[in-house]
């Protein structure tokens, strides 16, 4: 058993179950993936994988240690790589093609990616603050508010809650249910949102993966 695959995410839209229930699903284009390296440990034994995920666009502006790289697996470059783990009894090895089949319907998957970037945000809408009044003359409307101590400790906490960047971080959602899977057009259709923009890279991780 592979531990997962990488993919691409194409947007969301929704399907009707079979009794008749509106399902929101995001369709991810999972793979085909190639198999760029293998990887194995002999004093902690486990098995890693390095897959390259296959897009339409060609890769230009290859480094030569990276050319190499590609050249000695021999398969085309590709721009995202990613390390999972696999079990023993599977017999993958390099140049080998990783496809979304590897799922099945009403498997239990994580999806991580990184989230959208919404710049810099005040604590209304980073951390969801209530704000102020709203009255005329009140100058206290949508501002964080008092932030430090008195004479001791005489600083702010760490950690303290503040207007900053917001989004643009790795994050992971768990537990999502795969509704369909497309073998013909390499899509997997995943019950609930993922993270990140239509078309950013995702990676999908099989929740009843254990390494033995």
């Amino acid at each position: 058993m592979i531990q997962g695959i990488i993919g691409k995410k194409i947007g969301m839209t929704q399907v009707f179950s079979d009794d008749g229930r509106v399902v929101p699903v995001t369709v991810i284009q999972a793979g085909p993936c190639l198999v760029v390296q293998k990887k194995v440990k002999q004093h902690n034994p486990w098995i890693k994988i390095q897959l390259g995920f296959v897009q339409d666009k060609k890769v230009k502006k290859v480094t030569k240690p990276m050319r190499g790289h590609f050249e000695k697996a021999g398969v085309p470059p590709t721009k995202v790589l990613k390390e999972f783990f696999v079990n023993e009894e599977d017999d993958v090895n390099v140049g080998d093609a990783i496809k979304v089949d590897i799922f099945a319907e009403k498997e239990l998957v994580n999806v991580a990616g990184v989230t959208k970037g919404k710049g810099f945000q005040g604590v209304m809408k980073r951390f969801n603050f209530s704000g102020g009044r709203a009255t005329h003359g009140s100058m206290f409307h949508r501002r964080v508010g008092s932030i430090g101590n008195c004479t001791y400790p005489a600083e702010v906490e760490k950690g303290k809650k503040m207007p900053g960047r917001m989004g643009g971080k790795r994050a992971m959602v768990r537990h999502l249910r795969v509704i369909k899977v497309d073998i013909d057009n390499h899509l997997l259709w995943i019950k609930g949102a993922v993270p990140g923009f239509n078309g950013n890279v995702v990676f999908i991780l099989k929740e009843s993966f254990k390494r033995r």
